[in-house]
């Protein structure tokens, strides 16, 4: 099997749970750069791992191919553009950038250097992402006509994260952070909208960045898609809710993937590797072939990060489909840049 030599970005949370562990697991990779400023954390797991004091040091010493940004939003476009020039493909962590015009930027160097560049949305592969999917394109619902996507958290004190909490720093917040997760699903359901309405700001006070968000999504179809967002919901909603002209379907959130991850758990390349689902987490309501109404408890299926690198070797051995394209991400950085437009004007913003 072909190695992918890798370097790693950062080795905090993002990197400690969502990367470093499938890079290990995954026989293609080989994780063999990683870039920890002060601390040698890395050493235990992966001490085959060279480990370099800047992300400038990684890029000239280390022998790798693919560079994963996995750093604060604000140095993305910094961070990727460096990898780029220096001839290497990259995985961005969502947000892809702070506004669109850096992700263009981005995209159109990529596209000069004959590199790839793919934004870690790995979201797409939680199960009840793909159990909505999985509904939506059995068309049991008939014509969907109303849809809302929420992620909602009870943390009504601060985190510590500047980078996420100051007010001050472009890219923090909800709408960049969670945001980003919710309209890259609203896509990949629905398509890009044509107008939205959007409302963003701080439930905890002007010295945070917003923590909360609604945004109305406008289709040509009359389609209706609200994408929302509080850190005060101590009780869980239904996540996905979706009515369609034949019926509707409520789904649940219950990939446990990153609290596996941050348990201890090791996921197993080739095979799910996540705790079975306990009882169902869906309800489908809807009208059959012969009109008569049929309510179902459903179950999703589980859902798998490590698909993501799968996608990512395949593309970069045998030439598939690249996952999450940076191209097509920009649409997503659109519908943001827009709800932030929208809230500070208070006005629905076209996006043809």
């Amino acid at each position: 099997m072909q190695l992918i030599k890798v370097g790693l970005c950062a080795f905090g949370m993002s990197g400690k749970i969502f990367h470093a562990p499938f890079l290990k697991e995954h026989p293609g990779f080989f994780m063999s750069a990683v870039v920890e400023r002060s601390k040698e954390d890395s050493k235990e797991k992966y001490p085959d791992a060279t480990i370099y004091c800047s992300v400038e040091d990684m890029l000239e010493n280390a022998d790798i191919e693919l560079v994963v940004v996995n750093t604060p939003v604000q140095t993305h476009f910094e961070y990727t553009k460096m990898a780029l020039e220096a001839g290497k493909n990259v995985i961005v962590e969502k947000p892809f950038t702070v506004n669109v015009s850096e992700a263009e930027e981005l995209v159109k160097l990529a596209e000069e250097k004959g590199l790839f560049l793919s934004v870690y949305q790995n979201r797409r592969f939680d199960r009840d992402f793909l159990q909505v999917q999985k509904v939506i394109n059995e068309n049991k619902l008939g014509n969907i006509k109303e849809a809302e996507i929420r992620f909602d958290r009870f943390r009504t004190t601060a985190s510590g994260k500047a980078h996420k909490e100051n007010p001050e720093a472009t890219g923090s917040g909800s709408l960049h952070d969670l945001g980003a997760h919710l309209v890259d699903q609203a896509v990949q359901y629905f398509g890009f909208p044509e107008k939205l309405f959007a409302d963003v700001f701080s439930m905890k006070g002007k010295e945070f960045a917003n923590d909360y968000f609604e945004i109305i999504l406008f289709y040509e179809n009359d389609l209706r898609v609200r994408l929302k967002s509080s850190v005060f919901s101590k009780e869980a909603h239904y996540a996905y809710v979706i009515h369609g002209d034949k019926g509707s379907f409520l789904q649940e959130r219950t990939d446990n993937q990153e609290n596996e991850l941050v348990a201890g758990a090791i996921p197993v390349y080739g095979q799910d590797w996540t705790q079975p689902l306990k009882g169902t987490d869906g309800i489908l309501n809807y009208l059959n072939e012969n009109s008569e109404t049929e309510r179902i408890l459903t179950s999703s299926e589980p859902g798998n990060y490590m698909n993501y690198y799968q996608n990512i070797y395949e593309h970069i051995v045998f030439g598939y489909y690249l996952p999450s394209p940076a191209e097509e991400v920009i649409q997503n950085m659109k519908i943001i840049d827009a709800a932030m437009e929208s809230s500070n004007a208070q006005k629905v913003i076209s996006l043809a």
